[in-house]
């Protein structure tokens, strides 16, 4: 099977649009198929903090629906299905502007909405595993040791927020390990969550976000190919979001 594995899209619903044209999908099902039958795949964290996070969404439940979804659930995915539970979280880090988009739906939209969500979070795998185990899909990165291990609370976080140290950022982010320079397995990992202004291809990984809420680009790793396809961002550019690696 062929691939196209998108990177973080946080409410760019235009940008993806022109990114699976350019890849060559087309909607006229309402959902995207590729002619010649390949599949898109998602990191996760395709909502928060960008325009048009219900379209996004809805566009990713007709996916689910048509079982055709291959979604890696991030941090973000996370955080709105705590919020979707009833949970107290923080409306911030970009959660509050879904929030926004939810709160102008009217109360039974509102309620539909979150129930489909709930329903689509769970069904979710938290990394998906493909071409007879040669690529894996994980939000944030996985260690070699956790694909295939039975899941636990620290593959869990792993996935979900990469390797974090416990400390933060200035701006409240977490402080993480870059993972990907010890990691020594033979599964080639794609995984996002991390904004970097080109994809970032180190020990058999490679990291798609390259930062469309930002201003930066979205982009697709096509697979096996390696080729890498990207359309420009429509959203002011916030340079001090990149993470820059040594």
């Amino acid at each position: 099977m062929k691939f196209d594995i998108i990177g973080d899209i946080h409410g760019c619903y235009d940008e993806f649009l022109n990114l699976i044209d350019k890849l060559g999908y087309l909607m006229n099902t309402g959902i995207p198929i590729h002619p010649d039958g390949r599949n898109l795949v998602f990191v996760g964290d395709t909502m928060d903090r960008g325009p048009d996070s219900i379209k996004m969404l809805n566009l990713v439940f007709k996916l689910q629906k048509a079982t055709t979804l291959i979604y890696s659930p991030g941090n973000h995915c996370n955080k709105l299905y705590r919020f979707a539970k009833g949970n107290q979280v923080q409306l911030s880090h970009g959660l509050e502007t879904t929030v926004a988009e939810l709160n102008a739906l009217t109360k039974d939209e509102r309620k539909s909405l979150l129930t489909t969500y709930r329903n689509f979070y769970e069904a979710l795998p938290l990394y998906h595993t493909l071409n007879d185990g040669n690529l894996i899909i994980a939000h944030a990165g996985i260690r070699e040791e956790m694909i295939g291990a039975t899941p636990s609370e620290k593959m869990r976080v792993f996935v979900l927020y990469g390797d974090i140290t416990g400390k933060k950022l200035p701006d409240g982010r977490p402080l993480r390990r870059d993972w990907a320079k010890h990691y020594k397995g033979d599964p080639f990992i794609v995984y996002g969550h991390t904004p970097v202004t080109e994809v970032r291809f180190v020990n058999n990984t490679a990291n798609v976000d390259t930062g469309c809420v930002f201003g930066g680009k979205l982009t697709a790793l096509r697979y096996p190919e390696m080729e890498i396809m990207s359309v420009p961002s429509l959203q002011p550019f916030v340079p001090e979001k990149f993470t820059i690696f040594n």
